[in-house]
């Protein structure tokens, strides 16, 4: 019995040893670099900054950068962001005003499309995964998003402040070498759908365009950004998310699950709490869900059309209350 106890003892120690071994090499190693490596074509990438693009590119803006960047003054120089999941620590977004020296001015197209593709700047460093990544996004939408970044816009004029490089805890230096990585990029241009395909629009839109499906899945910590049906919880909501208070939010399932989803939605409840946060069982939705009123009602409709083909789950959620 003393020699199985010693046993026991002894495997507890080393597996306690192996652990902390690894805690310390990742904490030490930090979040991995990448090689900065563009193609021709992109490096040499030249976007047209006509109003057509701008007018778009501002419209993927205020879905996918503006929540995160706004800071305090109504600049993109970005902020504290006390809703992202308490266990990635206190972290801040940067700055993308047209600052030459604390934000992008002296950054070129190409690299700007790389970072956006791929999360990979221009020295190599990566961005955690709770900076989205567009390796689905249609190569246009991409130009339309820098023709906005180089645009007149008010929140976008060169501002030098800026929040001090973040020091990210372990469990984001754990996750960026592990679970995470940076994508790929895509081996053919990536159009946007034909929009008399609803289906294909709608998932597009979903996936590729807003990125909706981390926040409406299980797990920030789980999910699959190149392959986004392999996410756990593929839409089935449950995520537990932060508001501006501090307090959880789970997501909504939205599934057409019947019960615990959005199956007894209509088209035209769904369109409405899409667009402007009204929920049909009364009142409105709570932040982080946000009014997406630059979406236009065929790209809404569209997901509705699109959601109306994902495996089903029943998922009942626990659904915030307001106090």
């Amino acid at each position: 019995m003393r020699r199985v106890f010693k046993f026991l003892l002894y495997s507890i120690g080393i597996l306690v040893l192996f652990v902390a071994a690894a805690a310390a090499f990742f904490y030490f190693k930090g979040v991995p670099s990448y090689a900065f490596a563009p193609t021709a074509e992109i490096a040499g990438l030249k976007v047209t900054k006509d109003s057509v693009h701008i007018a778009r590119g501002a419209k993927i803006a205020a879905l996918m950068c503006n929540e995160c960047h706004l800071g305090e003054k109504m600049k993109m120089t970005g902020k504290i962001m006390p809703d992202l999941p308490k266990e990635f620590g206190a972290v801040a977004s940067y700055n993308i005003t047209q600052d030459a020296d604390h934000g992008i001015a002296k950054w070129s197209d190409g690299e700007l499309y790389y970072f956006l593709r791929t999360g990979i700047r221009k020295d190599g460093s990566w961005a955690p995964p709770f900076m989205p990544k567009f390796p689905l996004m249609a190569d246009e939408d991409l130009y339309s998003v820098i023709a906005w970044l180089r645009s007149d816009d008010p929140r976008l004029q060169a501002t030098p402040d800026e929040y001090p490089p973040n020091q990210y805890n372990l469990l984001v230096k754990f996750l960026s070498n592990v679970a995470f990585s940076a994508p790929p990029l895509p081996d053919q241009v990536i159009e946007v759908p034909d929009t008399t395909d609803m289906v294909a629009l709608g998932k597009y839109v979903a996936n590729g365009m807003s990125v909706c499906f981390p926040c409406h899945s299980a797990d920030f910590k789980k999910f699959d950004l190149l392959v986004p049906e392999n996410t756990p919880g593929f839409y089935g909501g449950g995520n537990p998310m932060l508001n501006m208070e501090g307090e959880i939010v789970h997501s909504a399932n939205i599934t057409m699950d019947k019960e615990t989803g959005l199956g007894k939605f209509s088209r035209q409840q769904f369109l409405e709490a899409v667009k402007y946060g009204k929920n049909p069982r009364g009142g409105s939705l709570v932040y982080p869900m946000f009014p997406h009123t630059t979406l236009t009602d065929q790209e809404v409709n569209a997901v509705y059309a699109y959601l109306q083909t994902v495996p089903v789950i029943h998922n009942p959620v626990d659904r915030y209350v307001r106090h």
